[in-house]
């Protein structure tokens, strides 16, 4: 591909009616929503070269107001989380579509935008993918934790454009390989049209969130998310395969545990996607068998594919390792011990008032959701609110409280609205006497 084309001049879509504004986020009215076809300064050429990235820089720094960024991946096409196409959108630039491919390093991007608030559409998604691009923001504003503060129902970013702005958008090419190189025309315009009325939805968004009293909580929110740590390392990750929680023995999750680490290691090789090397299925069906030879394994309906087949001998070499290793090397049953509470299924038995106060805590902040239009999930996070009455701290004070909570990553405006409530509602809580056994006839 090649960046011979200018960069886009300035502009705006035409809009539907729009809804009538509730400060809660929710429409009175169904919106009459109309079809976004096309970029308002149509489809520019994807940049692939410094000299086009150099005139982009230019324009940017030049812009007006907020910067509207996206990002593509090829989750389930290619191995990791790779961004394979970046979005970017600004008032006196026009829009830009940059292949990381080709240009690794848009650090002179993020330099030209230093100050400048981005808006993106769930953040948490794109942010990592951006940074090994070096595109950094200094602030951000989230459409998608915005929606969800405002108490919408839908979040996602056709929806909140729809009952937002009155504005019809495709999704049909959200799932394709964006890897693919050259991109068709039709998901180069799918993907202008992701950036075009960024900007425009962060404004009324921003005025709903002032209208209901949460500007500060959103604000707080994006910061979170803007310098959230990367994600640790899962233990064991190999346990996460679907439909291995079925299995009863260690010898079948040692078969799963090689399968998986000799699947990994061939996907990362490849740059395939895990489950098109080999599915999660076939890995369990596997380790119910526990095969001896190439034959009884490729006799398993689940490795009856052609790619499966080819590979047979890898996947039985990682089999016989398994059923080879000793008693002592084989895993546990129930995965590394871990610093987190038990199932709350276990808690009335193990710790009754433990499971009372969880009870009272989750009535609580279920209650404070529906007052605040809120999700429970976003109000606080269910983790830290299972910690917190497992083993709460000592004494239980709204002080003490907010000191737990802040130390499990809660912000200010969660511990301002729930730590009084809380402490209250924890040392309230009482287990109930046991019913007396019904009298007999």
């Amino acid at each position: 591909m090649t960046s011979t084309a200018p960069v886009g001049e300035p502009g705006s879509p035409t809009t539907g009616a729009a809804p009538t504004d509730d400060p809660q986020g929710s429409a009175q009215t169904t919106p009459e929503v109309t079809p976004l076809t096309a970029p308002a300064d149509g489809v520019p050429r994807v940049l692939d070269s410094p000299s086009g990235l150099a005139r982009a820089v230019t324009a940017f720094a030049a812009g007006t107001g907020p910067v509207a960024v996206d990002a593509e991946r090829a989750s389930g096409y290619r191995y990791g989380q790779a961004t394979y196409l970046v979005q970017m959108r600004r008032e006196g630039a026009g829009t830009i579509l940059i292949d990381p491919v080709a240009l690794p390093d848009l650090s002179s991007l993020s330099e030209a935008l230093d100050g400048v608030e981005w808006v993106l559409h769930a953040a948490s998604q794109d942010l990592p993918g951006l940074a090994e691009q070096k595109l950094v923001p200094s602030a951000i504003f989230d459409t998608e934790l915005a929606a969800r503060i405002l108490g919408m129902e839908r979040v996602g970013l056709a929806a909140v454009v729809a009952e937002v702005l009155g504005l019809g958008l495709a999704k049909e090419h959200s799932a394709v390989d964006w890897s693919t190189r050259p991109l068709p025309e039709a998901w180069l315009l799918y993907a202008a049209l992701d950036v075009e009325v960024l900007v425009e939805l962060r404004d009324r968004m921003a005025e709903r969130l002032e209208a209901a009293g949460k500007t500060e909580w959103a604000r707080q929110e994006f910061e979170a998310v803007r310098l959230a740590a990367p994600a640790a390392p899962r233990v064991d990750p190999w346990r996460r395969v679907s439909g291995s929680h079925t299995l009863r023995q260690a010898r079948q999750l040692a078969v799963v545990r090689e399968l998986w680490t000799t699947r990994d290691e061939n996907a990362r090789k490849r740059d395939v996607a895990p489950g098109r090397v080999l599915p999660d299925r076939a890995i369990v069906a596997a380790a119910q068998a526990m095969p001896r030879t190439v034959p009884a394994l490729t006799a398993l309906p689940a490795f009856s594919g052609k790619g499966t087949q080819r590979r047979a001998v890898l996947w039985q070499s990682a089999i016989d390792r398994a059923l080879a290793l000793p008693q002592s090397e084989l895993p546990t049953l129930h995965g590394p011990r871990s610093d987190a509470p038990p199932s709350p299924r276990a808690w009335v038995d193990r710790d009754p008032l433990a499971a009372a106060r969880l009870d009272a805590a989750r009535d609580l902040v279920t209650r404070m959701g529906e007052e605040h239009h809120i999700p429970v999930e976003n109000l606080l996070q269910p983790d830290a609110l299972r910690r917190l009455c497992w083993t709460p701290p000592e004494p239980i004070t709204p002080e003490t409280v907010t000191e737990f909570l802040r130390g499990r990553g809660a912000r200010a405006w969660q511990t301002d609205l729930l730590a009084g409530p809380l402490a209250t509602a924890l040392t309230e809580a009482k287990v109930a006497p046991p019913q007396a056994p019904a009298a007999s006839a």
